[in-house]
């Protein structure tokens, strides 16, 4: 009996040191001060909530119930996209939409029954402006079933069926009347080819103009060879991708919060399918404490920097001595040893 006894403990622990791995945790999330959160998916991953590659299409959300499901929005955040300039997400990555045929003032939501299962209402539950927005822009509404939808400047704010992976615009002028929000609550830009079928604009289940990110096939975390730094990561706008020194791997922890993320706004989640030339290892979302969702390579949170103005600007590179940018493998790149 001792025997199984010591072998099966054994045969435990070789299970758990197995399963502690890159980060910590294999395929996971790091939470507040780096402790594991449990098992989870990495970046990109099929996830049972329904923002994995099933997207609001899955797991309940514009399952075709009719029913609207509003989700919390936790921390936005004023996310770069290189079709639309700024768009608002929720803390998950995902876009955030307004309706031309709601209401800003007084606010309005008219998008109910099916329309609310193509265009997922968000909750005003916990919701927090990006950094650098008013939060006075933050309101809500009383829908016609007594749920508290999120408006942003006055504008009830909504998710897309179709959208299936952090950072998707494919509701971007759908019938003409769907748009991504800015962080100001406006329109993030006017869609272009947007078609004019009523039953698009009714329920909004037509696709037209956006698409996933049309303007660009860059993958979402790439190789850029800059002239004197080498081979750097870029994000799908082309945009210099930096490390901070102060952050830590494992436990897996950031020194960037509150006003710092004005500076240095997250890398929202990206699919590892939607990479080229990097390392996929440490390849995980970070769960930051803020409750923003943050890619990393190799485990490193990643960062853009506000004062790149262009794609190829390296303006971030050796700011304070603590922010450089990163090399295919993860590495600090032109750190001093």
């Amino acid at each position: 009996m001792k025997t199984w006894r010591n072998a099966a403990l054994a045969l435990t622990a070789a299970v758990v040191l197995a399963l502690t791995t890159a980060c910590g945790q294999e395929k996971g999330e790091a939470s507040l001060g780096g402790q594991p959160a449990g098992a989870a998916n990495p970046a990109g991953a099929p996830a049972e909530n329904g923002y994995g590659a099933g997207g609001y299409a899955s797991g309940g959300y514009g399952s075709g119930s009719g029913d609207a499901v509003a989700e919390p929005a936790g921390q936005l955040v004023a996310s770069d996209t290189k079709a639309l300039g700024k768009v608002v997400t929720d803390s998950k990555g995902f876009t955030l939409y307004r309706f031309d045929k709601d209401s800003a003032d007084p606010p309005r939501a008219t998008c109910e029954d099916e329309c609310a299962t193509v265009w997922p209402v968000v909750s005003s539950s916990g919701a927090k402006p990006p950094a650098g927005v008013d939060p006075a822009l933050l309101g809500e509404v009383i829908r016609a079933d007594g749920s508290r939808q999120l408006t942003l400047d006055g504008w009830p704010m909504y998710r897309y069926a179709k959208d299936t992976k952090p950072g998707d615009v494919n509701g971007q002028g759908v019938g003409g009347t769907w748009f991504a929000a800015a962080p100001d609550g406006k329109k993030a830009a006017p869609a272009t080819g947007a078609g004019t079928d009523e039953g698009e604009e009714a329920g909004g289940d037509g696709q037209t103009g956006g698409g996933e990110d049309s303007a660009s096939d860059a993958a979402g975390l790439s190789v850029r060879k800059d002239p004197k730094l080498g081979d750097i990561v870029v994000d799908s706008r082309g945009m210099t991708v930096y490390r901070f020194k102060k952050d830590s791997a494992w436990p897996m922890k950031t020194a960037c919060v509150g006003a710092c993320l004005e500076k240095w706004p997250v890398v929202a989640p990206v699919d590892k399918n939607d990479t080229e030339g990097i390392t996929t290892k440490g390849f995980v979302t970070f769960n930051r404490p803020d409750g923003i969702k943050q890619q990393t390579i190799d485990c490193w949170p990643l960062y853009t920097f506000a004062g790149d103005e262009a794609p190829g600007d390296v303006n971030g590179q050796g700011v304070g001595g603590t922010w450089y940018a990163v090399s295919p493998q993860g590495k600090l790149v032109g750190a001093p040893k």
